[in-house]
């Protein structure tokens, strides 16, 4: 019969020092947040596309949040369009095995939800296209805003023909049957510096796009306004003629 003292040695032995623990990495790494935001999702949206990824950009700083812009490698397929969205993260890897993955890529499609931002984690893939004119086609059918891939993109006239905001690294004709494989969705991936949790805030225009954490995003919104508003009275302060020295007494900078 087991007593106290045997039970104390077991639980000793299971936890030898020097082995490695993971729980708070695998804690901090791997949550995910549904906090609801504290205005309508459509509002939340609307006011950030009427901000530039650079300002959220300096208002994360001021957060010390200093690795939320993706890598400049990716470009805008329609850098005139500014669009938000909430994080739909994807993960694929170079794979040669076909059987599943067409099941798989339909349960994802299937899930996919409206006012959706993807977010598409490629491991560094550089042979196969992830995103085309038919994905494309069904995710504009239901509500998804836009996509950030990292990697390639293919039946770019198909995608311009939905006037669909885009984020890729490369073109080419290749597919991705056969070349790569979808292996999870809907949880924290990286690309580059910029860790991304599903339901994150994206923001993407001219400049790029920027990753804003969804328990921060109201915050972020209203101090990016508050810059935005700022700017606007330097921009006068310029036009108007005044010295640098006069427009940086005011709290004016360049």
């Amino acid at each position: 019969m087991a007593t106290a003292s045997t039970s104390a040695t077991t639980a000793a032995k299971s936890k030898t020092p020097g082995m490695m623990n993971v729980e708070k990495l695998t804690a901090l790494r791997e949550a995910k947040s549904d906090a609801p935001f504290a205005m309508e999702v459509a509002t939340l949206l609307a006011r950030y596309e009427k901000v530039q990824a650079a300002v959220v950009c300096d208002v994360l700083r001021e957060r010390c949040l200093i690795n939320q812009a993706f890598p400049g490698h990716l470009l805008a397929l329609r850098p005139q369009r500014t669009v938000a969205g909430i994080a739909f993260t994807i993960k694929s890897a170079p794979n040669t095995i076909i059987s599943g993955e067409l099941d798989f890529r339909g349960r994802m499609l299937d899930d996919l939800h409206s006012d959706a931002f993807v977010v598409w984690d490629t491991s560094d893939d550089s042979r196969a296209t992830l995103w085309g004119g038919v994905m494309t086609a069904t995710v504009a059918r239901k509500g998804v805003r836009g996509a950030l891939v990292d990697g390639g993109i293919r039946d770019t006239q198909q995608i311009e023909d939905k006037q669909f905001p885009v984020y890729y690294r490369f073109r080419s004709p290749n597919g991705a049957l056969g070349r790569t494989m979808i292996t999870h969705y809907q949880i924290p991936v990286q690309i580059g510096d910029v860790f991304v949790r599903p339901g994150d805030l994206i923001l993407g225009d001219a400049d790029g796009a920027v990753c804003v954490p969804r328990d921060i995003a109201v915050e972020v919104l209203l101090r990016a306004e508050e810059v935005v508003a700022n700017e606007k009275k330097i921009f006068s302060w310029v036009e108007e003629g005044q010295t640098i020295e006069e427009i940086t007494q005011k709290g004016g900078y360049f």
